[in-house]
């Protein structure tokens, strides 16, 4: 940040280190030769959920990385329609 706010980055442990190996990668459906989202849901070896999302097109490019309430507050906003398109 520029603005020389301070931010808490609750995740800097897990960052590049959540073994996604593993991961049981989920979608909504539809075309699976089509680009989607998909999500897992991975225990950290701090004992810690986690949900990761991934481009199904890009499977070996990062996934970002939500705690279980970020993840909570995200599906809330989507069934909100925070994240409409504005037309």
């Amino acid at each position: 940040m520029t603005d020389g706010a301070a931010t808490n980055d609750d995740k800097a442990h897990v960052r590049g280190m959540l073994d996604l190996s593993g991961a049981q990668w989920q979608s909504g459906g539809g075309d699976p030769s089509e680009e989607h989202v998909e999500v897992a849901f991975v225990r950290h070896t701090d004992g810690e959920m986690y949900a990761a999302m991934r481009m199904s097109t890009k499977p070996n490019d990062p996934a970002l990385v939500f705690t279980m309430d970020e993840w909570h507050a995200f599906v809330a906003g989507a069934k909100d329609g925070e994240f409409d398109e504005p037309w």
